[in-house]
Parts: structure tokens; sequence; C-alpha cells
């Protein structure tokens, strides 16, 4: 299997967004969870999307998993690298946007690396390189109070220099509207200059479509999905691909058994998503202190399900409102809360499947990321998109069997999500 681009996602929400949207955009499109074992067989495509779980990891175990990601990338034939980030640049001072990007950069040869979290589809934006949220500056905008990454600085240069080793500059909105021409001219003066990484201003499609034609000339790039549309529409117009799009079709073939959702997100969006789902489905609601305390919570949830799921659709959900979340942070540690909550919900999500779930749903980056380990579904077919950002899932080589599944970023999809979603995975 040869393919012409790459991408390390840095977890798997982000990788099924990413995968979408290379799909939309003509691109034959795999996600696997990890470097699959060389006996998986995956289909024949033109991209394959890695994810992993390293946004809120030590930065050295970053970097590693992500320097053995891209050797599997370049030995199946991969020209070019996307490191796939959260386009809200969710990132500590310490990396691990920084990091990653300098050693996949040595890894390639050097060079500038051109980065953008912009995705204009999803309201994120970036103007002389500030990072905007549906017109509000990321530090004032809800999505600031990441309860493992909170971004209280827009300014994207500033940002990603106190992770970085070396120089960060900045390709503002007149260089890019001038077209790739001026933004090549651009970067080489800033290698001259002893740049390694380029914050790139974004606002409209187009500006994504000049970066993508650049970018793909150089063997590295970091950004949201939106930097994976430029590249795969470069592909296209280049000639090196027909736009032939995945095999939809196979991905969404019915299966059988009962559905679920687990939620583990604490974002706005997510929490309004559950009041809506309640309407029409048994929703539960876990006492995220009890998860902390020991298993019994675990057991009673699996308990209720088991009362309920025969009749229809459930929804078991650790979701806390911020301040929740803020006290239980203070009482037990942000590392220790979080990690107590994505153990808990992985295992709810395997008994789910263990008593015959066959099309779940997922929401929450961490949740999504430790669910799907437990369950250690190896690989995607990428399916139609509910909402922008998420796709139907098909599993490659699951030893459940075939299952569908969609793995929402807490802050994607309209209200009516999960119902959408399980509409969509008969």
């Amino acid at each position: 299997m040869a393919i012409f681009l790459g991408s390390i996602a840095d977890d798997y929400t982000g990788a099924s967004d990413l995968a979408n949207t290379l799909t939309k955009n003509g691109l034959r499109t795999v996600q696997t969870v990890g470097i699959p074992d060389p006996s998986l067989a995956l289909p024949d495509v033109d991209a394959v999307v890695v994810s992993l779980k390293i946004r809120s990891v030590p930065a050295s175990d970053a970097v590693a998993a992500a320097a053995s990601a891209e050797r599997w990338l370049r030995q199946r034939g991969a020209g070019h690298v996307l490191y796939k980030i959260c386009s809200t640049f969710d990132s500590t001072d310490a990396g691990n946007i920084g990091p990653v990007t300098e050693a996949l950069s040595e890894a390639a040869g050097g060079g500038v690396v051109l980065v953008t979290p912009a995705f204009p589809e999803t309201g994120r934006t970036v103007y002389l390189g500030h990072l905007f949220v549906g017109g509000q500056p990321l530090n004032e905008s809800p999505l600031k109070d990441h309860p493992l990454n909170p971004m209280h600085d827009a300014n994207l240069v500033r940002v990603l220099t106190r992770q970085s080793h070396n120089a960060v500059g900045l390709i503002d909105l007149t260089t890019i509207a001038a077209g790739p021409g001026a933004v090549k001219a651009r970067l080489e003066a800033l290698s001259t200059a002893g740049v390694t990484a380029v914050i790139a201003d974004a606002i409209f499609e187009r500006d994504l479509e000049t970066l993508g034609e650049v970018a793909l000339e150089t063997p590295v790039s970091t950004g949201a999905s939106g930097l994976g549309l430029g590249l795969a529409r470069a592909l296209i117009r280049s000639g090196r691909i027909s736009s032939g799009g995945a095999p939809t079709a196979d991905a969404i073939r019915p299966v059988g058994g009962l559905s679920a959702i687990v939620a583990g997100s604490c974002s706005k969006a997510t929490l309004h998503q559950l009041d809506i789902a309640e309407r029409s489905m048994p929703v539960l609601r876990l006492d995220p202190e009890r998860l902390l305390a020991g298993p019994d919570e675990i057991a009673a949830a699996i308990s209720w399900a088991g009362d309920r799921i025969s009749a229809g659709p459930v929804v078991i959900a650790a979701s806390a409102a911020p301040e929740t979340v803020s006290r239980l942070q203070s009482l037990y540690g942000r590392e220790a809360s979080g990690h107590a909550i994505e153990t808990a919900t992985s295992i709810i999500a395997a008994e789910l499947v263990e008593r015959g779930v066959r099309r779940l749903v997922i929401a929450g980056g961490e949740t999504s990321g430790a669910a799907v380990d437990r369950l250690a579904i190896p690989a995607f077919l990428i399916g139609p998109e509910i909402a922008p950002g998420v796709p139907v899932l098909r599993t490659i080589g699951n030893a459940q069997g075939d299952m569908l599944l969609a793995l929402k970023s807490g802050n994607f999809g309209g209200e009516d999500f999960f119902t959408a979603a399980l509409a969509m995975m008969h």
C-alpha cells in the first residue's frame, strides 16, 4: 500500500475530524489507531491518519510516539506528513505542539514548518497570528477552559515560542492573499533569519488552499483539519491522484446489535446535547466524585444500562459543569481526576460492547481515546459526515466484529447531534 499523504493526529476525535475532511475533499482515507500490526489488511487508499493519544502526555513521550508514526508513514510512501493538532491549539507551555513539530522537521531534514489551526468551517480563524473562535479571541471564548490544556493566550506566535527551542515567525494575511509565490518568498526570508516554524494566518478556505499548495512542497506541516483541506485540494490539483473519494458505501453497511452513547466531555456544547437527548432516550448522569471514590458507580451504571438497553439506545454521561470539574481538580488533582473519569467511561463502553452494543457514539477527545484503546480497535473506514468534523466510522479488523462508531470532539455538533448520529448508524 503506497500513500501520498500521511498524518499523525494528537487525539482520536481529531483524527476522525481530519479523516472526514480528507474524504470530503477527494482522498480515499483510512484512520488507524496507532501504528497498525503488519498483519492488518488495509484497503488501497491515498491517505492514512495515524491516531495517537499524545496531546496531554509528557513532551518526550509525544515526540517518541510521533517519530515512530512518521517513520511508518514514510516507509509507505508519504511524501508529506501533517501533524494534526486541535483547532484551539490546546497545549501547555511545555508542549506538545512545539516539541513534536521540531522533532518531525528534524527527522525530515529540517526547513521551515507551516503551522495553522485555522478551520473557517468550524469558526476557527487566524489573523495577525491570533486565534479566533467564532469571532472571539480564543482567550475570551468559552473554549479557553479546556480541563487539561486551558488556553488563555490567543497570540499563537507567543504560545508556540514558549514551547520551541528555535525562533517562530508569522506569515500574515496580506502575504497569503498575494498567493503561493509570495508565501514561498516569505518562508525563504524567515528561514534565512533562523526561523523554523511559522504561524500562518487564514480567514477563508482560499487561504487554506494557498497554504496547502505551499506546504505540499515541504516534508512536514502542523495544523488542524483546515490545513488538511488545503493539502487534499493541492494533491488533486497536482494531478498526482484523481478525486475518487473514500469507500463510504462499505463504511455505512448496516450492522446488527444495540446502540449506546457514552459522554465524558464537559464542554458547553456536549452538556446541551445531553439535555436534548434526554427528551427521547434514557440518560444516566454519573457522579464524578463517586467515580473517583471507587468502582461502585461503574457497576451501578452497567446494571442501569443492562435493564434498559434492549428497549433502545441509552446514554451514560460522566460530563459535568465546569465548576464541578474545577472543584474535583482542586481536590484530587487535574491529572488524577481526568484519568479516573477516562478509565471509568472506557470500562463502561467496553462492558456495553460486551453486552451487544455495535453502534457506539463517544463524546470527548480523551474519553474517545480511552474507550477505543480499551476496545482495541485497530482501524476505521471513513463513512459519511454526521456533523462538521464527525464522520461515521466503521471498524477494520475488530475482534468484536463489525461496529459503527462516532468519535465526537466535545465542542462539535448541533444540539441534536446524538439522535442524528444514531439515525445515520443503522
